[in-house]
């Protein structure tokens, strides 16, 4: 294993704000409260996400295709995700933060993946972990990894890393059977401890009737409304990519179109000389500049 040293989890910046922590995750799902989860791939992005008071900050295996330029998940390795994961951690006081394991590092075996997630505990700082899948081997990874203390979101209906075996990027749980397959995975990643699951790309119905039967916090990404909480990709929600993303995204801002513009009008300002302006440039004493051209001369 690595020998980076663990980062320094800091106090939060707001006295009065306390660190999201699972029992208050539970107490949220108690008392009705809605839980707020992003995804963050940078400190930028977990400064956003700090200070807009989010619950949960998720580090996520979208980074493949949002910031790595990737065309699916897939290829994603666990050093990428230790550096981005180090990078949010920086960035972060109060937000429960979780990270994904990525495709290849915990499917081979229960050993494989505890590595995996104390990697992601002790190098990069996460405080749980998140795996996809609810079949028999995620089932018995997910055990494995709980019963050696470190905390697992599931992830059910719509699992990226699979995506292809389930017949593209598309809602599962659209037939009765399927649905049930979902529901019982999602018992079944309740039962080997983890304390929350990720619903994806599920028909609002079919989670409605699987929510009630679940007594950990359910976080839905395109699965309706009856979850305890909503998450969205960072880069979906404030439009820092290209095309409108599935439908269940909801664009609050379109900062890829600023983005663009602003470098557009550097690049025109720089070809018409209009930048560096005079309120751009360092000054040098005029005696100093008559002393440095003698010297040059």
């Amino acid at each position: 294993m690595s020998s980076h040293p663990s980062p320094a989890l800091q106090a939060p910046a707001d006295p009065g704000r306390l660190p999201m922590t699972l029992p208050l995750l539970a107490e949220k799902k108690r008392l009705g409260e809605p839980i707020v989860m992003v995804t963050a791939y940078d400190y930028p992005g977990a400064r956003a996400a700090e200070e807009a008071g989010v619950d949960i900050v998720l580090v996520g295996d979208s980074a493949a295709t949002t910031v790595l330029g990737y065309s699916s998940t897939t290829p994603v390795s666990l050093d990428d995700m230790l550096v981005l994961a180090r990078a949010v951690r920086r960035g972060l006081r109060s937000p429960l933060m979780v990270g994904d394991l990525p495709f290849g590092s915990y499917e081979v075996s229960d050993e494989r993946a505890i590595e995996t997630a104390v990697r992601m505990v002790s190098e990069a700082g996460c405080e749980a972990i998140k795996m996809e899948g609810g079949g028999p081997a995620a089932l018995s990874r997910a055990r494995a990894i709980v019963g050696a203390g470190i905390p697992v979101m599931g992830h059910v209906g719509l699992t990226p890393q699979s995506a292809t075996a389930l017949g593209g990027w598309k809602a599962q749980g659209r037939t009765a059977a399927a649905a049930a397959r979902i529901a019982q995975e999602a018992l079944a990643l309740q039962e080997a401890g983890c304390f929350s699951i990720v619903f994806e790309a599920v028909p609002a119905a079919v989670t409605e009737e699987i929510v009630r039967r679940i007594e950990v916090p359910v976080i839905g990404i395109g699965a309706g409304p009856a979850t305890d909480g909503q998450v969205l990709v960072f880069h979906d929600l404030l439009g820092i990519r290209d095309g409108l993303g599935p439908r269940f995204v909801k664009r609050y801002a379109n900062i890829l179109e600023e983005m663009t513009a602003g470098v557009a009008a550097y690049a025109e300002d720089v070809r018409l000389r209009r930048y560096p302006g005079p309120e751009h440039v360092y000054k040098i004493d005029p005696a100093e500049l008559e002393e440095l051209r003698s010297q040059l001369a």
